[in-house]
């Protein structure tokens, strides 16, 4: 692959610079800019993925629309699945040990990963690679190697692994390692940059030193904000219920985004469009939320289905009125013979919500109806029967077949 673009190099930094949190260091990359046009190659940019989880959300596509950036600019996109690395889970951020995936698990969330990053990327300027391809064919002797390349008191300056052992929470072998492994997927693929969110800084660093440790040119470092989820308080992810995903239903998605408070949209906007700031702080902040809403579905969408969840969230909670299309539940033979069943279960039954607690809580909230009737007792015994319309919240609805 041979690089076409002639844009000038400061152009380009200004490009890859806008909405960044950090780039260490723009001597450097701005040097590697230079080298890739005069040598007419393109730099290989490093992104990794663990799939620890079947979907990518907004939080993800942060850092994927910037890698888009760096492809307009005729770079390669070396795109790391971490199929080996997410059986030991990444601890970055994290206050406990994640629990780790089978690789029937990894393998499964791997190919799913595939599907949805090429919604923004370009697959011709993009080089997939499993990560596994390297360490499962590395002997003990080789680990050895690798884990000598680094002290202990190092790997401990991690923030999250000092807090941890702090208040004596434990942090396994396993997870000092990660850091290494992360770092030496930059060494393999010889990457010229790296790219992500700002929790992967150490990482990162690590990646430069064992880069140099094996005598390549150490990459450049790009990290991205972090996306908050729908709660506008901690970073966006599956586990938390807080994201919103690129493969949610059109009607979810809009719903979602409508209940962003108005401070978190000027940051969606800001790290997921290409929208002016400016001009959309003039409008009416909830316009806005509603064109914010539109174009992230327009973008994993389509502008047609934007429009039609436009339209139905306007008749749902302007007009009061039901969904076009809700789903429907069969009760079992068993709650049939019963003749009722309780309220958290039925919620759960309905896939409405992910967890008892979470039901009870919704419950206590206030924000469960049966048929438009409040629900607020989570002992109560209800009758399910035919055409019966069970609400969660504002945009979760089902409704019964019995």
């Amino acid at each position: 692959m041979s690089m076409k673009n002639t844009m000038d190099v400061k152009r380009q930094l200004k490009l890859i610079k806008q909405g960044t949190a950090e780039v260490i260091s723009e001597e450097e990359l701005l040097a590697k800019l230079k080298k890739a046009q005069k040598e007419k190659r393109p730099l290989r940019v490093k992104y990794g993925a663990d799939p620890s989880a079947p979907d990518i959300h907004l939080g993800h596509t942060v850092p994927l629309r910037k890698l888009k950036v760096f492809q307009d600019l005729g770079h390669l996109i070396v795109f790391i699945i971490g199929d080996f690395t997410a059986m030991v889970g990444d601890p970055s951020g994290r206050s406990a040990t994640r629990p780790r995936l089978t690789r029937q698990e990894v393998e499964a969330n791997a190919r799913t990963y595939k599907e949805q990053v090429f919604k923004i990327l370009d697959p011709d300027k993009t080089e997939m690679v499993y990560n596994s391809s390297w360490f499962e064919s590395m002997g003990f002797e080789q680990i050895i190697d690798l884990t000598s390349r680094y002290t202990v008191a190092r790997i401990l300056e991690r923030d999250d692994f000092a807090k941890r052992m702090k208040n004596q929470q434990p942090v396994s072998v396993l997870e000092l390692l990660y850091p290494l492994m992360q770092g030496y997927d930059s060494v393999m693929i010889e990457s010229d940059i790296e790219l992500g969110g700002t929790d992967q800084k150490f990482n990162f660093i690590v990646g430069r030193n064992l880069q140099r440790d094996f005598g390549q040119e150490p990459q450049a470092i790009v990290t991205m904000p972090i996306l908050e989820g729908t709660d506008g308080v901690q970073k966006m992810s599956k586990s938390l219920g807080n994201y919103i995903g690129v493969n949610e239903s059109p009607r979810d998605m809009f719903g979602k985004v409508m209940s962003i408070s108005d401070e978190l949209m000027y940051k969606f906007y800001e790290l997921l469009t290409d929208e002016s700031l400016s001009a959309i702080k003039k409008m009416h902040p909830k316009e806005a939320k509603m064109r914010l809403a539109s174009l992230i579905i327009s973008q994993y969408h389509s502008r047609k289905q934007a429009d039609s969840a436009a339209e139905e969230f306007n008749r749902v909670f302007k007009e009061k009125k039901l969904p076009d299309q809700i789903p429907e539940v069969n009760i079992t033979e068993e709650i049939k013979k019963q003749g009722q069943i309780n309220i958290i279960a039925l919620l759960r039954l309905c896939s409405l919500t992910e967890s008892n607690s979470q039901a009870r809580r919704l419950i206590q909230q206030g924000g469960v109806k049966i048929d438009g009737q409040k629900i607020t007792d989570i002992d109560k015994e209800i009758k399910p029967v035919t055409d019966m319309v069970v609400q969660a919240g504002r945009r979760k609805f089902a409704k019964i077949v019995a």
